[in-house]
Formats: structure tokens, C-alpha cells, sequence
């Protein structure tokens, strides 16, 4: 096993494996053939020009990849506030590449069949790590097909809705920024009307993982309808 510890998910810890690799490795028992299709995926896009780790062996739940070093992009924005409309367009360009990608025909389409292109599912800020040499997409494990649209939206509602902690002023302004940057985003990778609002909300709501406060705000817009702000 590699010696140090790096980081840890909700589903994986990271750990340094030397020579400008990580270790990235399950702690659930999910199939060995679940992950290696993760590991297809990270391959399949990164030869199609996605701002993907290189992938170099997958064993089991193990999968050695390429170090991305660097903040992410929510650790940029939080430090950095005046940055946040620049990196909500580097985000949406972001997408435009994975959305470049012909998507795998065994991938699930949770969105129904139509347009067939990659769908990262996850592609908010805190999965792009900004590397000296560009942004690093990660964590490909809900990779799926469909139109880009949904893709778009699920981003939309995770930036907007997902939980700030804290009170007073902080909390306030982190909210602010929170829904700047969900409008930004937007704007640059294309408007999202009220039906994909709604169903970005409905996915996100089969999230186990979702913290009470983000899921009781998701419940109460669905009952109330209005998806169409922010």
C-alpha cells in the first residue's frame, strides 16, 4: 500500500504513490469491473482531448493515475473571490469539451436516449483541480450519455444549491457568490429552461449523500415550482 495518505471522497481516499502518481482506491466493495469501466471512461476522454489524468494501471478497486496538483476551483474562488466570473467560464468551457466527446455506448443515459455525447454528471467546482499546466477534471465515477443540457443543469444545481455552512455575514456572502457564480455558469454554457431546472433538482434529490439543509431547500422548490431563478 502507498505510504501517505493525500486526500479522501466521499466513496475513495488518494493516496501518494510516488513519481507523479496517485493511488486511487475504493472503500466500498464495489466490482472490479465497475471501476475499470471508470477507468475506461478517463481513458476514452482524455484521447478524445478532455483535460483528463492520465490513467496507467487499474487493479481491483485500484486505479494509478496521473498527480493533478494544485487548489481546485472552489479553493481558488473562495480565496479569491474577483476570480469567480472567470472560472464559472472556465468551467462552462470545461464542459464544452467533455460535451466534445463521443459518449461509450454502455454507459446508463438517465436522461433518456437521445443526443449521445459524454456526460460528467459531477463537473462542479471542487472536482477541476487548476495543475501549472492547465485544469485536471476528476472523479468520473457517475460518468453516463445524453444530451449536454443535463449535464449543464446538474452543475447548475449543485453550484446553486449546495449547502453553505455557518451564519452572519460570512455565510451571507458566500451565498452571494454562491449564486454569481451558478448565474455565470449559465450564462457562458447555455441556458437551461424550466423543464431541465426540474429534473436536475429531481436527480439530485436520488443523491444519498445530499446534508438535510440542501435537501429540505431542493424539496421545497420542487412542492413550490420555482426552479427558474438564480
Amino acid at each position: 500500500m502507498p505510504e501517505r495518505l493525500i486526500g479522501a471522497g466521499r466513496n475513495a481516499d488518494v493516496y501518494d504513490a510516488g513519481d507523479g502518481r496517485v493511488l486511487r482506491r475504493y472503500r466500498d466493495a464495489r466490482p472490479a469491473a465497475w471501476v475499470a469501466r471508470e477507468a475506461e471512461v478517463m481513458i476514452h476522454a482524455r484521447a478524445h482531448g478532455a483535460p483528463v489524468p492520465e490513467v496507467f494501471e487499474v487493479t481491483g478497486s485500484d486505479i494509478v493515475m496521473e498527480r493533478a496538483s494544485g487548489p481546485t476551483m472552489l479553493d481558488l474562488v473562495s480565496h479569491r473571490p474577483w476570480m469567480a466570473l472567470e472560472q464559472a467560464r472556465l468551467l462552462a468551457r470545461l464542459h464544452a469539451m467533455v460535451h466534445a466527446v463521443p459518449a461509450l455506448d454502455w454507459l446508463p443515459a438517465p436522461f433518456g436516449d437521445g443526443a449521445r455525447v459524454l456526460l460528467h454528471r459531477d463537473l462542479h467546482p471542487q472536482n477541476v483541480i487548476l495543475t501549472p499546466d492547465g485544469p485536471r477534471i476528476i472523479d468520473w465515477e457517475g460518468a453516463a450519455r445524453g444530451p449536454a443540457t443535463a449535464d449543464v443543469a446538474m452543475t447548475w444545481v449543485i453550484v446553486r444549491f449546495s449547502n453553505v455552512p455557518g451564519t452572519g455575514l460570512p455565510a451571507a456572502s458566500a451565498r452571494a457568490m454562491q449564486a454569481l457564480f451558478a448565474r455565470s455558469f449559465v450564462r457562458a454554457a447555455g441556458a437551461l429552461d424550466q423543464e431541465w431546472r426540474a429534473a436536475a433538482i429531481e436527480h439530485r434529490l436520488t443523491d444519498n449523500n445530499l446534508l438535510p439543509p440542501e435537501r429540505a431547500r431542493l424539496e421545497r422548490l420542487r412542492a413550490a415550482g420555482r426552479m427558474t431563478a438564480g
